[in-house]
């Protein structure tokens, strides 16, 4: 059975799963407002759940049909946020998509890549043999930032869109165990709508392009049914200014108003992303994980 395959074993550990519970019912309870502090509380979690440190959330797009010899198949990070951000994280993310442009591609980075499509846990030691620790991709982008050990899940979102997760853990003297992953996985695999929300706020299952910054702020105060005016003063613009934005806005998300722009986070309208040329759109809903097959304790 390949990694991505691998269905999780949870332990009945009660206390664990309360913790599981309760972070799906915090994140429930948050507004499409607020996507943001969600994401962060969601990355907090899988923190505490695993014993780990700092935890990064990337959302990732395929850009139409890979070239032959893409070792990632035509997939590429779009937006990377951190738990605990550095400014050497950030120039070290960079440093990691530059090279992917280029074709330098790690084998740990390649193997998650492989399990496109299917919802995937790992532990560094489940995607690399034992003397890749000793190479310099460890030392540069892990040791360098005293990651000793990291989890990596892939969540796909439809056919073109997916979030990595990575946790990583600061103690050298011990690794991430099989149920350290297992319960990452297992709270991972309940929250579909939550990755849906978290893509629709960025722009990435509409459109090749994330939201910029300031389309995003004005996104939230859309969200939270500021008017207009209100809004401009929030961003810093001019009401005109921000009327542009939003008609924007409406324009990429293929609504007219904000009751549509809404019925979208509340899982009533298209979703989908936008097809390349003769790629039809998927059923509403359709997604490539089963949400039915979720592991059991």
């Amino acid at each position: 059975m390949s990694v991505s395959e691998r269905k999780p074993v949870i332990e009945p550990d009660p206390a664990r799963l309360a913790k599981i519970y309760r972070l799906w019912d915090e994140l429930a309870d948050m507004d499409a407002a607020h996507i943001d502090e969600g994401r962060n509380r969601l990355l907090q979690g899988l923190c505490e759940l695993a014993g780990a440190h700092n935890a990064s959330w990337v959302g990732a797009v395929r850009m139409g049909e890979p070239l032959p010899a893409d070792p990632v198949l035509g997939w590429r990070p779009r937006l990377i946020h951190h738990l605990h951000p550095t400014v050497t994280l950030d120039d070290a993310a960079e440093k990691q998509r530059r090279m992917l442009e280029t074709g330098q591609v790690d084998i740990s980075t390649a193997r998650n890549v492989a399990g496109a499509g299917h919802f995937r846990t790992n532990r560094l030691a489940d995607l690399v043999p034992p003397e890749w620790f000793q190479g310099d991709y460890y030392k540069t982008y892990y040791l360098a930032h005293n990651h000793h050990d990291a989890i990596w899940a892939g969540v796909p979102i439809n056919a073109d869109t997916e979030i990595y997760f990575g946790i990583y853990r600061h103690t050298a003297e011990q690794g991430f165990s099989t149920l350290d992953r297992d319960i990452v996985a297992y709270a991972l695999r309940g929250l579909r709508w939550f990755f849906r929300q978290q893509m629709l706020s960025h722009g990435l299952l509409l459109t090749t392009s994330p939201l910029t910054r300031t389309e995003h702020a004005v996104l939230q105060g859309l969200l939270q049914g500021l008017p207009e005016k209100q809004i401009a003063a929030n961003v810093g613009q001019s009401p005109n200014t921000t009327h542009e934005y939003v008609t924007r806005i409406f324009r990429k998300y293929a609504v007219r108003n904000r009751s549509a722009l809404m019925a979208l986070w509340l899982g009533q309208g298209p979703a989908q992303a936008v097809p390349a040329p003769g790629k039809p759109l998927a059923p509403s809903g359709a997604s490539p994980v089963d949400p039915g097959k979720t592991a059991g304790l």
